[in-house]
């Protein structure tokens, strides 16, 4: 029987270390307990000390992703030091997925590498997949009722030099901010020196 590779991820942040009292080796030692009670072997051990978990801009979990073909689970002690973000959090159970990774919270008996844990694991992402199916219903009947009452086309403004006339976008009748000569002799002047990315593309050249 193959022992299984374990990953630990321990993470506290100022604001935990204050409100709740975690402490990085109080989460190591259980961590290691739990994997010596699973005949587990901790492969390497990831720790991000005084890094919110709302965004995966951290060091030792940035790390951990990157080597992850030296672990088969991911380890840790509660969901939320892995994430604090639900999105990111299931973009993570996503990406360990597709790579064949197994999912452990020692303290809520979730385990992907388990026929409940996968079972567990489906009904919240199929909760995931329901919240923004609604989310986009709510944008879309909102961008509706926005287009009815206006201002603009679609709820937005009209672009530069154009406006609303009877529901309909059409040229702006009054001057320019830029004079049309002015334009076109900066955009020379910048193609010249290969300072626009369309130096190489034929230029825009506005009619006064």
């Amino acid at each position: 029987m193959r022992t299984v590779r374990v990953a630990i991820y321990t993470r506290v942040s100022t604001e935990d270390q204050a409100k709740e009292g975690f402490s990085l080796e109080a989460q190591r030692e259980r961590l290691e307990a739990y994997c010596l009670a699973r005949d587990w072997s901790v492969a390497a051990r990831y720790i991000d000390e005084g890094h919110s978990g709302r965004n995966i801009r951290r060091p030792a979990y940035q790390k951990m992703m990157a080597e992850r073909d030296q672990w088969d689970a991911l380890l840790v002690i509660k969901m939320d030091r892995i994430h604090r973000n639900s999105r990111n959090f299931m973009e993570m159970m996503e990406n360990l997925q597709e790579w064949g990774k197994d999912f452990v919270s020692a303290s809520e008996s979730l385990d992907t590498s388990t026929a409940m844990g996968r079972f567990v694991m489906d009904i919240i992402q199929r909760i995931a997949q329901l919240e923004s199916e609604q989310i986009g219903e709510r944008v879309k009947m909102g961008m509706t009722q926005k287009a009815r009452v206006g201002p603009g086309i679609l709820g937005f403004h009209p672009p530069l030099g154009y406006c609303i006339t009877e529901g309909r976008l059409r040229k702006a009748d009054h001057d320019p901010l830029v004079a049309v000569e002015t334009f076109n002799e900066a955009q020379e002047r910048l193609r010249s020196r290969a300072l626009l990315s369309t130096a190489h593309a034929p230029p825009i050249l506005l009619e006064a």
